[in-house]
């Protein structure tokens, strides 16, 4: 289901700061981070839908996704993963592309999308779910965020832990080079659950007490489930790229990670 912490448009040298945990049944078919065939996309991807929970372009393109949490879904829904490859492969900006989308919302399950254009500082929020009243598209504020399976910036008590860690780590390091390993060590994996008062109320409180902790593995009905990818991504005020990810080796149950380097092209981060 993931959960995803960010900070956009509020550092001195990151324009953008993203980890994210990506949640999912062991089982599924899943390929790690690369280059896609395109030589423009770089992600995971998810080889049953065919598309990706994380990804970014060479010129500064960047979208992630996080489902909805609800009881009840449509087992003939498009697949929400296609979203963020859609926008990383269009020409779009960010409210052009969530205003291209909003009349065909309701063919996907509940989703959480965020689309952002690093060179034109450019970053919006849509959901198929939005609380009563708000819109389904609002442009992000800067400033840190926290996204998991209900509305951004939701007070799930996972999510306040993560967005405190993090603003601890930034606070401790002020305005300098983030610890990127730290964060993945210390906070990506944090296993602290909550108790059945502070759960969400959705799932059963047996499932929710599982789902609770910001690093996941527990067993469900249907197999082993929980944090298959740990995913962080900075990019810096002179357009350099580091795109870390620590996964799970279906194979072997191991864990492995690697990071790929680039530099965004063809415009300046003036």
């Amino acid at each position: 289901m993931c959960i995803a912490v960010f900070l956009w448009q509020s550092h001195p040298l990151y324009p953008l700061l993203l980890f994210l945990n990506r949640d999912e049944y062991h089982k599924r078919a899943t390929e790690a981070l690369r280059w896609w065939e395109d030589g423009e996309t770089m992600g995971g991807r998810d080889l049953v839908g065919g598309g990706t929970w994380l990804g970014c372009t060479r010129h500064g393109r960047l979208a992630f996704l996080t489902n909805f949490r609800e009881t009840s879904s449509f087992p003939d829904a498009k697949s929400r993963g296609d979203l963020p490859l859609r926008y990383l492969q269009s020409q779009k900006s960010p409210a052009e592309f969530a205003e291209e989308i909003q009349e065909e919302v309701s063919l996907y399950n509940g989703f959480n999308l965020v689309v952002a254009h690093v060179l034109s500082k450019s970053m919006v929020y849509i959901t198929n779910r939005p609380r009563h009243g708000d819109k389904l598209v609002t442009p992000v504020s800067p400033g840190i965020h926290v996204l998991s399976n209900a509305n951004l910036d939701s007070p799930w008590p996972k999510c306040l832990r993560l967005r405190e860690g993090f603003k601890q780590l930034l606070a401790d390091n002020e305005g300098g080079e983030f610890p990127v390993k730290t964060m993945v060590e210390e906070v990506m994996t944090d296993t602290v659950k909550d108790q059945e008062p502070e759960l969400p109320h959705v799932f059963t409180p047996e499932t929710e007490y599982h789902l609770s902790s910001i690093f996941v593995d527990m067993l469900r009905p249907a197999g082993r489930y929980g944090t298959r990818s740990i995913s962080a991504l900075s990019i810096k005020s002179h357009g350099e790229v580091s795109f870390y990810e620590r996964h799970l080796e279906q194979a072997d149950d191991s864990w492995k990670e690697h990071t790929q380097h680039f530099v965004v092209q063809n415009q300046s981060f003036v």
